[in-house]
C-alpha cells in the first residue's frame, strides 16, 4: 500500500512539474539559469578564494617557521662557540652549561627543521590546488561569458519564435471557427461570393426578359406595316373590300 502511495506521489509531482514547464515563460526561464549560473560563478569564486588564502597561510606559516630555524641554528651555532671558549678558559662548569644549551637547542632545531619539511609539502600541495582553483574560475568565467552571449542570441530567437507563432495564430484565425457567433473568413467570403453571383444572374435574367419585349414590340410593328401594305395593293388591284377589312381588323387585333 505504501508503494502504491508513494508511486501516485511521484506521478502527480512529475505530472505537476511538467504541467508548469509547459506553461513556464521561456524569458524567465532563461533569465532563472543566467541568475544561477552567476550564483554558481560567485560560489566558485568563494571556494577559489578559500583555496588560495589556505595556500598564502601555509606560505606565512612556513616562512616563520624558516626564520626560527635559522635563528636556532645561529644560537646552536653560538652556544657551541661559547661553550669551546669556557672550554679554553679552563672554565669547566660553564663549558658543560654552553653544551648542554647548544643539546637543548639542537633538540628544537630538529623538531623546527620537521615542521618545515612538513609545511614545504603543505605550501606544495595548496599551491597546486590554489593553481587548479584560479584556471577553475578562469573556465567557468568563460563559460559564463559564452551563457550571456548565448542569451542574447536566444532571446532574439524566441522573439522570432513568438512573432511567427502570432502569426501563424491570424492565419488560423482565417481559416478556423473563431466562436458560434463568428464566422470564418471564408465562411464570410463565400456568403458574398454567393450573394454577388445571384445578383449577377437576376440581372441577366432581366436583361433577357427585357430584350424579349422589345423583340415582341418590332415584330408587332412590323406585322401592322406588313398589312397595310397588301390592304393597300388590295385597293389598287379592286379586290374585296370585306377581304380587307377583315384584314385590317386583323391586324389591328393583334396590334392591341
Amino acid at each position: 500500500m505504501f508503494k502504491y502511495i508513494k508511486r501516485q506521489w511521484k506521478y502527480f509531482v512529475a505530472k505537476i512539474s511538467g504541467r508548469a514547464e509547459s506553461n513556464a515563460d521561456p524569458k524567465v526561464q532563461l533569465e532563472q539559469a543566467i541568475g544561477e549560473a552567476h550564483s554558481q560563478h560567485k560560489r566558485l569564486k568563494e571556494q577559489a578564494a578559500n583555496v588560495i588564502a589556505n595556500q598564502k597561510q601555509s606560505e606565512i606559516r612556513l616562512n616563520k617557521k624558516m626564520d626560527e630555524l635559522d635563528k636556532l641554528n645561529a644560537t646552536a651555532r653560538q652556544a657551541l662557540i661559547m661553550a669551546s671558549d669556557a672550554d679554553k678558559a679552563g672554565d669547566a662548569d660553564k663549558a658543560t652549561e654552553y653544551t648542554n644549551a647548544a643539546g637543548t637547542i639542537a633538540d628544537k632545531l630538529i623538531s623546527v627543521e620537521g615542521d618545515v619539511e612538513s609545511l614545504k609539502a603543505m605550501v606544495f600541495e595548496s599551491t597546486q590546488a590554489s593553481d587548479q582553483a584560479k584556471a577553475a574560475v578562469k573556465q567557468n568565467s568563460r563559460l559564463l561569458q559564452e551563457k550571456i552571449a548565448e542569451k542574447s542570441k536566444l532571446m532574439s530567437q524566441l522573439d522570432q519564435a513568438q512573432m511567427q507563432e502570432q502569426m501563424n495564430s491570424a492565419m488560423t484565425q482565417l481559416t478556423e471557427t473563431v466562436g458560434d457567433d463568428v464566422p470564418t473568413f471564408n465562411e464570410v467570403q463565400e456568403k458574398i461570393e454567393a450573394r454577388y453571383s445571384k445578383a449577377k444572374a437576376s440581372a441577366e435574367l432581366q436583361e433577357v426578359s427585357v430584350e424579349s419585349r422589345v423583340l415582341e414590340i418590332e415584330q408587332a410593328t412590323a406585322n401592322v406595316a406588313a398589312q397595310g401594305r397588301l390592304s393597300e395593293l388590295r385597293a389598287e388591284l379592286g379586290l374585296d373590300s370585306g377581304t380587307q377589312a377583315e384584314a385590317v381588323e386583323s391586324g389591328e387585333t393583334q396590334t392591341g
